[in-house]
């Protein structure tokens, strides 16, 4: 009879369960935002002195530092608080996408040190161009988080189209078919830093990495921990997020929502199918129903929300019926995942006041719980901190945070 248990891991030895306490106490610390010895304690179950000697090892690899005193210490006395360090390791996102690329350092604490953006239009240009411009930018941005006293980790690339196994297997906006990103973006950033470490290079769809971001440092930090999150651009993005955790799919897919149909006798995609939603309601749609050149891109979306406050007619009429199309297919995704929120971002956050009241309507209209009707308050605009560069940055901090030593290892050899 074949046997289907899944195997067991090896017994942990005392490295290894240092090794997981060193991150508990870490990741205790960053939580918190601040604490003390006898906090963590309290917090993760572990003993006083076992604390102790994990944070004086976290304080010798740089990943904390000491801030001063609080009466909140054992038995009265006052403790030392302690904070993550605002230098040493760093996480560095990198989005590209159709018409931008934009670079962000982030701290372990979640904040942006460094945020650089090149607005370039980047079809029909040949991926190895397009991914060299975009280690340019970044080590630009690595030489201005030295000057901080900031070493990213690694380097987390987002883009906008189908990622596996370090290859986008197709972007059709950009007309990407197979390229091999982490490779070849790991040559150029080494190619412009031939005296330096070679950085660790990861990648994924940029919706993923902008949903991580909102989790991570916008609706997540409300309590909302479960939300389809949409970003309109060029196509249109989708990611979903259930109980904190990025709903991948068998093969890393899943959240293709621009490429749901809405009509299957409608207008040809990039994709190679009919009616798909980035034809109604993807941003070079939007422009085209308003009277706007299709690929004016951020000047066009700013121009059309400007005729849209003026009250002009054809303005409000392109934004309305992209909002109903938008909304019959999200009440679909609802009635199928059960969000408690759905988080509109890219240029649908810039267009919220007058695309909401359409998309809310066929929400209401459409799913079956009823829910929609009773709370207003579910479809959001996203936080101005959810975007792919800052949750590809963060991607690269939680790596450290998850095995503090792994990064202190690598630092040393």
């Amino acid at each position: 009879m074949k046997n289907n248990l899944t195997p067991l891991e090896p017994k942990a030895d005392k490295a290894t369960v240092r090794r997981h306490n060193l991150s508990l106490v870490l990741r205790a610390v960053h939580d918190a935002g601040e604490a003390t010895r006898a906090g963590i304690a309290t917090h993760v179950g572990l003993t006083r002195a076992a604390v102790s000697s994990l944070v004086e090892q976290l304080l010798e690899y740089g990943f904390v530092t000491e801030w001063g005193k609080t009466s909140s210490g054992q038995a009265g006395r006052p403790g030392t608080v302690l904070k993550v360090s605002r230098s040493g390791p760093a996480g560095l996102g990198v989005e590209i996408n159709i018409d931008y690329v934009t670079v962000c350092v982030v701290d372990l604490a979640g904040t942006d040190r460094v945020r650089l953006v090149e607005h370039v239009d980047n079809r029909g240009v040949q991926p190895s161009e397009v991914l060299a411009r975009a280690a340019r930018l970044a080590a630009r941005a690595i030489g201005s988080a030295a000057e901080q006293d900031l070493t990213p980790a690694g380097v987390h690339v987002a883009l906008p189209g189908l990622v596996t196994g370090g290859t986008v297997r197709q972007a059709p906006n950009l007309g990407w078919q197979r390229v091999a990103v982490e490779g070849l973006f790991a040559q150029a950033l080494l190619a412009l830093r031939p005296a330096h470490r070679a950085l660790p290079v990861s990648s994924d769809n940029e919706a993923n990495a902008a949903a991580l971001a909102e989790l991570w440092f916008g609706a997540g930090t409300e309590g909302v921990r479960s939300f389809l999150y949409l970003t309109g651009e060029i196509g249109i993005g989708g990611a979903l997020v259930l109980k904190g955790e990025l709903l991948r799919g068998a093969h890393g897919f899943a959240g293709e929502i621009g490429h749901m149909v809405v009509d299957p006798d409608g207008p040809l995609c990039r994709c190679g199918a009919r009616g798909c939603l980035e034809q109604y309601a993807g941003q070079a749609a939007l422009l085209r129903a308003a009277g706007i050149a299709p690929d004016a891109g951020v000047p066009g979306v700013a121009e059309l929300g400007r005729r849209a406050r003026r009250g002009d007619p054809s303005a409000l009429s392109a934004i309305e019926r992209a909002g109903r199309r938008l909304g019959i297919v999200v009440s679909g995704a609802v009635n199928l995942f059960d969000p408690d929120a759905v988080m509109l971002g890219g240029v649908y956050r810039e267009l919220m006041d007058w695309l909401a009241p359409a998309v809310d309507r066929e929400l209401a209209l459409r799913v079956v719980s009823g829910l929609w009707r009773e709370d207003g308050e579910r479809l959001r605009a996203s936080s101005s901190l959810g975007d792919a560069a800052r949750g590809a940055a963060g991607v690269i901090v939680r790596e450290v945070l998850a095995d503090p030593a792994a990064y202190a290892e690598r630092m040393e050899h």
